[in-house]
C-alpha cells in the first residue's frame, strides 16, 4: 500500500505543479485564463495578483508532498509519512473549498470549477485512504 500512497501523492504534486504553471507562468495566455479559468482578458490585470499568489501556494504544496515522499522512501518515514498525510489532507480540504465556491458560483458560472475540484482532491484522497490501510 505504501507505493500506492507515494504514487498518488506524487500525482497530486504534479497536478499542483501544473496549476502553478498555469497560474504563474502561462496565466496571461488567452488559452489559459479564458480556456482553463474562464477569465475574460479584460479581467486579467485585476486578478493577476491572485493567480500569482495562488500559483505559488500550489507549488509549495507540491514541494511538501515531494519532500515527504523522498524522506519516506529514504527511510525517514517518521518525518516523511506525516508530512505526506498532512499535505494530502490540506489538498483534499482545499478541493472541498473549491467545490463549495463552485456551488456558490462565487466567481464563475456554477459547475465550471467541478473538474478542478476533482483534479485537486482525488489523487491526495486516494493517497490518504491508502495510507490508512
Amino acid at each position: 500500500m505504501t507505493v500506492v500512497v507515494w504514487v498518488f501523492a506524487l500525482v497530486a504534486a504534479a497536478v499542483h505543479v501544473l496549476a502553478f504553471t498555469w497560474e504563474v507562468v502561462l496565466f496571461e495566455r488567452p488559452g489559459v485564463h479564458q480556456g482553463v479559468f474562464r477569465i475574460p482578458t479584460s479581467d486579467v490585470p485585476p486578478v493577476r495578483l491572485w493567480s500569482f499568489n495562488v500559483g505559488f501556494y500550489n507549488l509549495f504544496l507540491a514541494a511538501g508532498i515531494t519532500t515527504g515522499v523522498i524522506l519516506w522512501i529514504s527511510g525517514e518515514g517518521k518525518v516523511g509519512r506525516p508530512l505526506v498525510i498532512y499535505v494530502c489532507l490540506f489538498m483534499v480540504l482545499a478541493g472541498i473549498v473549491l467545490l463549495i465556491s463552485d456551488r456558490l458560483a462565487l466567481s464563475r458560472p456554477r459547475g465550471s470549477g467541478v473538474g478542478g475540484a476533482i483534479s485537486q482532491s482525488m489523487p491526495p484522497l486516494i493517497a490518504l485512504i491508502a495510507a490508512m490501510m
